[in-house]
């Protein structure tokens, strides 16, 4: 990562240009993002039949889950800034790489240790890409509008999860080897991914920079926006993280039901609307996102309460729309923010602390609501995460206020 005292590095391609241009670097990158969401759901829908077959219990499920956003964290500590010093092309094949290399570990998975060592790869993978993804598509944004990025970022995450659990659920129910097919999808698609970026143009700085792990840190002057958007992100990964790690045995329990489409499709609801909500965002204002996403989420937690207090499959299936549609709207809304403050000589160091501390509160919201699903059930869990989860969302609503009376002022005096 480059000091902030140092010129920021020029990023001219260098002489190696290989056949795609800085379209094909957008949309690269943009598949990227699409992959790590995949990797990250696509053993959601199989938890069911990992507990049955293994014995597992929601504790160890959750935790399962948790591997995955823990080692995102340490691979952001110690690799945070890789790309501004490497390039993004380079971070982003080796992320796909490793991304890749967990599919081969989950598809011959023969006892719960191998989960864990599959979430690993796929957090270390994600923590190299995901950055460096999200910074590629504001430097090669096709399109004038400088939220498209921010809004296609939102776009692709939540099409990636979507087909992750939409097509695990097929597989798992369909075909035979129902833990094995859909890690060879995904393996196909990290394959994929890398001979996309290989044709991309190498970005490397012509400025030679030597790389060190060096401590993350927020660039002056765009610390108040930096807590913003970090709160916003944060909120809809943190529902996010109940909604993945026990929103299959939800649907099992409240249900009745085993079948893997179902529950495939019935979780895929909620990415898919995700999407749809992202796709309308590119014209809204990052604050105005960032103040819908927060009060949506509030509305979603309360929904959330009420399913688990009655059980009802047409309230889990609300949950899934109103949490997508505020997932969008708080996601979108903290990246555009990001987006817009961070420099550009800092800006994949700047993500990069941003996911941090949004997947550290997932991490810790899924092994919390983990041990207490255990402990006291799916209900009494749900009803303490809820008001808790709240408390970040007032926190959003409260620092959007703030920052708009400032930037309004600000304006007053310019």
């Amino acid at each position: 990562m480059t000091r902030l005292s140092e010129p920021a590095p020029v990023r001219t391609p260098t002489t190696r240009r290989p056949p795609m241009g800085s379209r094909g670097t957008f949309w690269s990158a943009a598949a990227v993002l699409a992959l790590c969401l995949w990797s990250s759901g696509a053993p959601s829908v199989l938890y069911p039949l990992y507990s049955r077959q293994w014995g597992l219990t929601p504790a160890i499920t959750t935790a399962v889950f948790a591997t995955y956003p823990l080692a995102l964290i340490v691979t952001l500590v110690l690799f945070g800034g890789i790309s501004d010093v490497v390039g993004r092309r380079r971070a982003m094949m080796i992320g796909v790489a490793l991304i890749a290399a967990s599919a081969l570990v989950f598809a011959t998975a023969s006892g719960v240790g191998y989960l864990f060592v599959g979430r690993v790869l796929q957090g270390v993978g994600t923590g190299l890409a995901l950055s460096a993804a999200s910074a590629a598509l504001v430097e090669h944004n096709v399109s004038a509008n400088p939220r498209f990025a921010s809004s296609l970022a939102t776009v692709s995450t939540s099409t990636g999860l979507t087909l992750a659990l939409v097509v695990s659920g097929i597989l798992a129910q369909l075909a035979p080897l129902p833990l094995v097919w859909s890690y060879v999808v995904l393996f196909g698609l990290g394959a994929a991914a890398l001979v996309a970026l290989w044709a991309t143009p190498d970005d490397r700085p012509l400025s030679a920079v030597s790389w060190r792990p060096q401590p993350l840190r927020v660039p002056t002057g765009i610390r108040r926006v930096f807590v913003l958007a970090t709160i916003s992100v944060s909120i809809a990964y943190c529902v996010g993280a109940i909604f993945l790690s026990l929103g299959a045995l939800m649907v099992r329990q409240f249900a009745h039901t085993t079948d893997m489409i179902v529950i495939g499709v019935l979780l895929g609801l909620s990415s898919t609307a995700i999407g749809v909500t992202a796709l309308l965002l590119s014209r809204v204002p990052a604050h105005v996102a960032v103040w819908v996403g927060a009060t949506l989420s509030l509305v979603g937690l309360g929904i959330m309460a009420a399913v688990a207090a009655t059980g009802s499959i047409p309230l889990f299936l609300v949950w899934c729309l109103v949490g997508g549609v505020a997932y969008a709207f708080a996601f979108t809304g903290g990246l555009g923010l990001i987006n817009r403050a961070a420099p550009a000589h800092h800006r994949g160091a700047t993500l990069s602390l941003l996911y941090l501390f949004a997947y550290l509160l997932q991490a810790l919201t899924a092994i919390g609501a983990g041990a207490l699903a255990t402990a006291w059930g799916l209900g009494p869990a749900v009803d303490i995460m809820a008001p808790v989860l709240g408390i970040l969302c007032v926190a959003a609503l409260a620092l959007a206020a703030v920052d708009a009376v400032v930037v309004r002022r600000v304006a007053r005096v310019a």
